[in-house]
């Protein structure tokens, strides 16, 4: 069975366990080490108020070479003060114990709820549980995608490989989010390891690309967290010759590297709190590239659009309120939208469509919608998905 698990490129070793944070007593602790050493690169939250964890790997992804990164879920020590920021200091303190390494040389990432110290004295016997459980296999890659999950019902992976100087390089990550998902990186934990040899500042530069136009193309609800984080590590164990411009090489692997972080966006809109279906939005002719991504993420944040689409109702003048109160420039004479294939709205104008044709595209697991401005030559989209009862349901009992 081909590993498709955090721990099928050459040089990293995985495991997920349970040390009680969480009431349920389900995963809650994870480990990833590279026990050669990594290249590592991150994007985090533009929110301004942080975790511990996302302050302290801020600061330590700009070491050299890094080891191990340690990921909890169920509590996203986060508003926690001085003692927060000790605990987790303490988490990188201990893995870095078990691994022989610095402190410096471990990232941190954790997920839950906010407000509540970390129980850290079943974390100190977590990671040693973890660190004597860490192992190459699938099984243990997918342990560690089943420890960061929260509202999440089921675990989001992806692979890919790829010939780089004639030798096959891996690239794998795992995700985990379901709610709290607006820009920028969503309430999201993205963990992606690589045996590409490559320069630290390509890695950043590859990683920044790739996030930009995936997970933070993402929408659920138009909230973002604390916390969010993701990490790249790159093992340079496939041997090919190293990576140090932005040559074709490169290119390949930044290909590679955005279409499995896409791939992980769409699981994560598919299992979205109380989600039933995702659709994108792309919107084209706008005035500029900025003014493109505020109005599709301005129809698929719009509570109504999502609703109809819930109820797989081609309800187009919900999509084109949304565009006119996005404030973007546009051409109301020659504005149009599609659904799908079928045209529901043209110079201004609705269009005559079958409505039972347009309602069976929407209630496909994956539909686009796609609105003319007529406002310019610039275009882009943005990921979102229906809104349905079970997700008031879920953040009404989120906490209690």
């Amino acid at each position: 069975m081909q590993n498709n698990t955090i721990t099928s490129p050459k040089g990293f070793l995985a495991a997920g366990i349970s040390c009680g944070i969480k009431k349920s007593k389900k995963p809650d602790l994870g480990l990833i080490v590279c026990p050669n050493g990594a290249k590592a690169a991150a994007v985090f939250t533009t929110n301004k108020i942080v975790s511990a964890a996302v302050t302290v790997s801020k600061q330590n992804v700009k070491t050299a070479t890094i080891y191990a990164v340690v990921a909890n879920s169920g509590n996203a020590n986060a508003c926690t003060g001085d003692q927060g920021l000790k605990n987790a200091q303490k988490m990188c303190e201990l893995t870095a114990e078990e691994i022989e390494a610095q402190n410096k040389q471990v990232l941190i990432a954790s997920t839950g709820i906010i407000g509540e110290q970390l129980p850290i004295k079943k974390i100190v016997t977590g990671i040693k549980t973890a660190a004597q459980k860490l192992s190459a296999t699938q099984e243990s890659g997918f342990d560690f995608a089943n420890s960061i999950m929260t509202t999440d019902t089921k675990v989001k992976q992806a692979t890919r490989k790829i010939q780089i100087s004639g030798k096959t390089v891996t690239l794998a990550a795992t995700a985990k989010g379901a709610g709290m998902i607006g820009p920028n990186m969503a309430t999201a934990l993205c963990f992606i390891t690589t045996d590409i040899a490559i320069s630290k500042p390509l890695l950043a530069r590859s990683l920044k690309s790739a996030i930009g136009q995936s997970l933070n193309k993402l929408t659920v609800d138009g909230h973002q967290s604390t916390n969010d984080t993701a990490i790249i590590l790159s093992s340079g164990a496939a041997g090919n010759r190293p990576v140090v411009t932005a040559c074709p090489r490169f290119k390949k692997f930044n290909k590679a590297l955005g279409d499995i972080c896409d791939d992980l966006a769409k699981q994560m809109a598919l299992d979205a709190e109380g989600a039933t279906r995702m659709f994108k939005v792309t919107v084209k002719n706008a005035a500029t590239k900025s003014q493109a991504q505020i109005a599709a993420r301005a129809v698929a944040n719009y509570p109504l659009v999502k609703c109809a689409v819930n109820g797989a109702d081609p309800n187009w003048g919900r999509i084109i309120c949304a565009i006119g109160s996005s404030g973007v420039k546009l051409n109301e004479e020659k504005l149009s939208c599609k659904i799908g294939s079928i045209t529901v709205f043209r110079n201004s104008k609705p269009a005559i469509f079958d409505a039972k044709k347009a309602s069976a595209i929407i209630a496909q697991k994956q539909h686009e919608i796609v609105i003319g401005l007529a406002a310019g030559k610039h275009s882009d989209f943005c990921y979102g998905c229906d809104l349905s009862k079970n997700y008031v349901k879920i953040n009404a009992d989120y906490h209690t």
